[in-house]
C-alpha cells in the first residue's frame, strides 16, 4: 500500500484504530470514521505525531466532515477480564459496528482484524499510512486524553492530566503514595505486584 492512501475509489471505507494499550490505567478507547471525499481533511497524521493543539482542532473537523464516526470502548473491567489484546479488538469492533453506515470496506492499524463481518484489513502503522485510520486515531486519542485529564481531579495526586495513565515514574511513584486507584488495571504487571505487596502488610 502506498502512502498517503486517502480511499479506495467508488467504496465506502471506514478506518479504526485504538488508544490506550500502554497505560496502567483507565479504558482503552476506539474510533471509526468514514471520511467524505468531497470533503477532504488536511494535515491528518498518526494523533502520536500530532500537537495536543493540532489534535483538538482536527477532532473538531473531522466530526463535522466524516460521513460518519463512532468512538467506543472496552472498560477497565473487560481488560482485566480478557486481556488488553481482546479488549482493544472489542473496543475496535464496537466502534464500527457502532457507525450508522456500514462500511463496505475497513483498514484496521496494526496486524490483527477483529472478528466481525466486514472485509478488512490490516495495516501496519496505518495511522501514519491510511487517512481514515489517522482521522480515527485522533478521535480515539483526544478522548481518551481527554477522559484522563477529567480523573486528574476525581483522584488528585496521582498525575493523570499529565502521564494520562502510562507507568511514567511519577505515576509509580503516586501509586506507592497513594494506593490503587478504582480505574487502575489490576491485571497490569506493576499495578498486580503493588496489589500483592499491599497483601502483604
Amino acid at each position: 500500500m502506498e502512502p498517503f492512501v486517502s480511499c479506495y475509489q467508488g467504496i465506502l471505507g471506514a478506518g479504526v484504530d485504538e488508544v490506550g494499550r500502554g497505560p496502567l490505567a483507565g479504558d482503552v478507547v476506539a474510533a471509526a470514521v468514514i471520511l467524505d471525499p468531497n470533503q477532504p481533511i488536511e494535515k491528518l497524521n498518526d494523533s502520536k505525531k500530532l500537537s495536543e493543539k493540532k489534535r483538538e482542532r482536527l477532532f473538531i473537523e473531522i466530526q463535522e466532515k466524516a460521513l460518519s464516526y463512532c468512538i467506543a470502548r472496552a472498560s477497565v473491567d473487560e481488560i482485566d477480564s480478557i486481556n488488553i489484546l481482546q479488549a482493544s479488538l472489542l473496543a475496535m469492533k464496537r466502534a464500527v459496528e457502532g457507525l450508522h453506515k456500514a462500511p463496505e470496506h475497513v483498514w484496521v492499524d496494526g496486524n490483527k482484524i477483529p472478528s466481525w463481518r466486514f472485509p478488512a484489513e490490516a495495516v501496519v502503522k496505518g495511522d501514519s499510512r491510511v487517512a481514515a485510520i489517522s482521522a480515527a486515531s485522533i478521535l480515539a486519542k483526544v478522548t481518551r486524553d481527554r477522559e484522563m485529564v477529567a480523573f486528574d481531579a476525581t483522584y488528585p495526586g496521582y498525575g493523570f492530566a499529565g502521564h494520562k495513565g502510562y507507568p511514567t515514574k511519577v505515576h509509580m511513584e503516586a501509586v506507592d503514595r497513594l494506593g490503587v486507584t478504582p480505574i487502575h488495571r489490576r491485571s497490569f504487571g506493576p499495578i498486580k505486584a503493588k496489589l500483592e505487596q499491599m497483601k502483604l502488610f
